[in-house]
């Protein structure tokens, strides 16, 4: 019987992924070679709010050229990618998807960047003890269903004194329907209330320096891409293309769940002890 992890690689999976975005863009007249790291924006923040929810999330913690930053989840590297780009930073991506993987690097070096990508699981994290400075999590923790062995794995990877930028969807009343974009049905969806998080942070250490809801920041996105949808119809290059037929349901369903308050993305701050 297939497990979670083998759920969600099976959910995020697809053959040419690159092939496809890259197709994409050459319908919407772009060659591989015009093709800038802000051209990416729509297709690699695969979260709530995107590329301003990531530097609302990022900015305020001082990364600079000397931190070595791991990206909890990286998808298509996208917040991999900001990180390195605007701070300087020395990123590294871990993901469960080998087709994401892949992806990730083929989109860094399109856009110049050497970033280093690798397949490993958040809970086993293929990587030495205080290797980090600092890591990050953007909306993976619903897809992980042990919060405690997340939070444990990265304080071992991280050094004394570590931060770890947690932002997440997370429960507060009922559980949206299905399909969802993290999960097509219940098996490998992990949504849990943020009290979760906090006791998962606490048992491995962690003191939680910052925690902000960003429910109204998240009914604003929703209804800005509607707007923008009954406008101009889908974007050529976005989102839609990594959740396949599907997406349509997808969406509606997140986007219901946060106007009715059930589910919301949080923000949250950790550092470990020095």
């Amino acid at each position: 019987m297939a497990g979670p992890e083998d759920n969600i690689v099976a959910h995020y999976a697809q053959t040419d992924l690159f092939g496809t975005i890259m197709a994409a863009f050459e319908a919407n007249g772009k060659t591989p070679e015009q093709i800038g790291l802000g051209d990416l924006k729509p297709i690699d923040e695969f979260h709530i709010g995107g590329f301003p929810a990531t530097r609302a999330l990022l900015d305020p913690l001082g990364f600079g050229s000397d931190t070595r930053v791991l990206d909890v989840g990286s998808g298509l590297g996208g917040t991999a990618r900001h990180m390195a780009h605007t701070y300087g930073a020395q990123v590294t991506g871990v993901d469960l998807t080998p087709e994401f993987v892949e992806t990730a690097r083929k989109l860094s070096g399109l856009v110049g960047l050497d970033i280093r990508f690798e397949v490993g699981s958040a809970l086993d994290l293929p990587f030495g003890d205080e290797s980090f400075d600092a890591a990050t999590i953007l909306h993976v923790g619903m897809n992980l269903p042990d919060k405690a062995r997340l939070f444990s794995e990265v304080s071992r990877v991280l050094v004394p004194g570590g931060v770890f930028a947690v932002y997440d969807v997370m429960l507060k009343g009922r559980h949206p329907p299905f399909p969802l974009p993290w999960a097509e049905e219940p098996s490998f969806s992990f949504l849990e209330k943020p009290d979760e998080y906090l006791a998962a942070g606490e048992a491995a250490g962690f003191t939680c320096t910052h925690q902000a809801g960003k429910g109204e920041v998240a009914k604003a996105f929703f209804a800005e891409m509607q707007r923008r949808i009954a406008e101009s119809g889908p974007p050529a290059v976005g989102l839609p293309l990594l959740m396949g037929e599907t997406a349509p349901q997808k969406a509606a369903n997140m986007a219901q769940g946060v106007g009715s308050g059930d589910i919301e993305p949080v923000e949250m701050i950790f550092r470990k002890p020095g």
